[in-house]
């Protein structure tokens, strides 16, 4: 018995065939279409960096973006960086609230793009939610996702699609470590007056802010103070590790593994410190650019690595385990360690040995202005053969440097100061000295190799003469 019903594609065949007899006639083919919402992933961003930490959004659900615009910055641990788009739409979701770890290969957010998208980003975007509860992301937290889905109940309401706004939420003028400070000192951010750039609020700014406050407010006559309470509780709070805490953790812990070997010396720094002052009173020296001692030692230390390029190797136990090998480099890219309101950074001057004590200088002051604003590049920060730690410009005679992995040597500088000593004749003199702290990896390093290599800087240190004749 034949079906009384028929396929539409059956139906289509046989009124073809009436319709135009002796043809093939292929059928419409009606397919539904593709979506519009592109995931815009967060790509890698060198150096093995599996995640960052979201700052802050310079745009918001239904904002209007172009390639190129700023989307978000966020902070990995080594440096902020600023996120743009890669595509002209809408942005429709935004998949992290500041202060959230966003993970890398995962989408930053949504954006409409008006075109057809690829299969992985469907891929991407279908496995969103399922990945927002993985163990892979075990710091994402629960809150950002629903927050989201709640501006999904509100589609039917007249969204204007704008551009992004330009004023910044109070939230995001200020890093993580520095909104834990506020927080501490129960400051509200907005009531600070920021003078990082683009008016972000730095560590200094907190501090300044709550000694006039807490001067302003101070009484008149100080009261008896009461007699504490012994029974007060002990209170305990946990605030997570920033992503620049979190690498030095790392660091530091593989640091564990290197047996160092420490070696110190007092340099007469008086020749040096004449020279210095010479030289940045001279009227061809800009007058924005001033000498300090850093560069001269800097320099010195390269000169010397020339005669003991040991102390600019690396360990590679990476290949074969069983037999580790050193990898000599012929650059000389010298870290400097930097106190930032981020915490500890270590950029590099790249090519010491072919740079003058002016362009070291130079180089130095601009990876300092870089450092204030957490805009330091990832080559800024990556490549480093050799490390100084100039601690003894905030204090402190003696320092016991800790290697890093990549490194076998690292010199601590220490605070100038003006002692009483016998020259010559055997008079009392005034002498001003220096202290350098050597740290090197007694695997591969001996202690008499860094001696003599302390000496040659001595010798550049102490008879600056002698370094300005060796410079190319």
């Amino acid at each position: 018995m034949r079906s009384l019903f028929r396929s539409p594609q059956v139906a289509w065949h046989q009124f073809s065939r009436r319709l135009y007899p002796g043809k093939s006639i292929r059928p419409f083919h009606i397919s539904s279409p593709l979506a519009v919402i592109k995931p815009f992933l967060l790509s890698d961003i060198g150096e093995g960096i599996k995640e960052v930490q979201i700052i802050q959004w310079f745009v918001e659900p239904e904002a209007r973006v172009e390639q190129f615009d700023k989307l978000c910055e966020v902070q990995s641990d080594k440096a902020a960086v600023d996120i743009t788009s890669r595509f002209d739409g809408v942005i429709k979701k935004l998949h992290y609230e500041p202060e959230d770890m966003a993970q890398v290969g995962q989408p930053l957010c949504d954006i409409d793009v008006l075109s057809e998208i690829e299969p992985g980003d469907e891929t991407a975007l279908g496995s969103t939610n399922e990945q927002a509860g993985s163990p892979a992301t075990p710091q994402q937290p629960q809150k950002a996702a629903e927050r989201h889905q709640s501006h999904s109940g509100e589609a039917n309401k007249p969204l204007e699609v704008s551009k992004a706004p330009n004023t910044r939420d109070a939230s995001s003028l200020a890093t993580p470590a520095v909104r834990g400070l506020l927080k501490d000192l129960k400051i509200d951010v907005s009531e600070v007056t920021g003078t990082g750039k683009d008016g972000r609020v730095l560590k200094e700014d907190v501090q300044k802010h709550a000694s006039l406050h807490s001067s302003e407010t101070a009484p008149s006559s100080s009261p008896i103070p009461s007699q504490p309470s012994s029974d007060t509780a002990q209170t305990e709070t946990i605030i997570p590790l920033t992503p620049i805490q979190s690498q030095m953790f790392k660091t530091m812990t593989r640091s564990l593994t290197i047996p160092h070997f420490l070696y110190t010396d007092e340099l007469n720094v008086n020749a040096l410190s004449s020279l210095r002052h010479h030289l940045n009173t001279h009227p061809s020296l800009p007058k924005q650019q001033k000498l300090s001692y850093l560069p001269f030692i800097i320099k010195a230390l390269s000169l010397a690595l020339d005669n003991y390029p040991i102390l600019n190797a690396r360990v590679d136990t990476d290949t074969d385990a069983s037999r580790p090998r050193l990898v000599m480099r012929s650059a000389h890219n010298v870290g400097i360690a930097m106190d930032t309101p981020q915490g500890l950074i270590v950029p590099n001057i790249k090519n010491v040995n072919t740079l003058s004590i002016a362009a070291i200088a130079s180089e130095v002051q601009r990876l300092q202005s870089l450092a204030l604003v957490s805009k330091l590049t990832p080559a800024d920060l990556t490549g480093g053969t050799i490390t100084v730690s100039n601690i003894g410009s905030i204090g402190g005679t003696y320092v016991a440097p800790i290697l890093v992995s990549s490194e076998v040597a690292i010199l601590g500088i220490g605070k100038k100061r003006v002692v009483p000593a016998f020259d010559e004749a055997g008079n009392v003199v005034k002498r001003e000295v220096m202290n350098l702290s050597w740290s090197a990896d007694h695997r591969v390093v001996d202690g008499a190799t860094v001696a003599r290599c302390a000496e040659v800087v001595r010798g550049f240190v102490e008879r600056p003469e002698g370094m300005i004749v060796r410079l190319r």
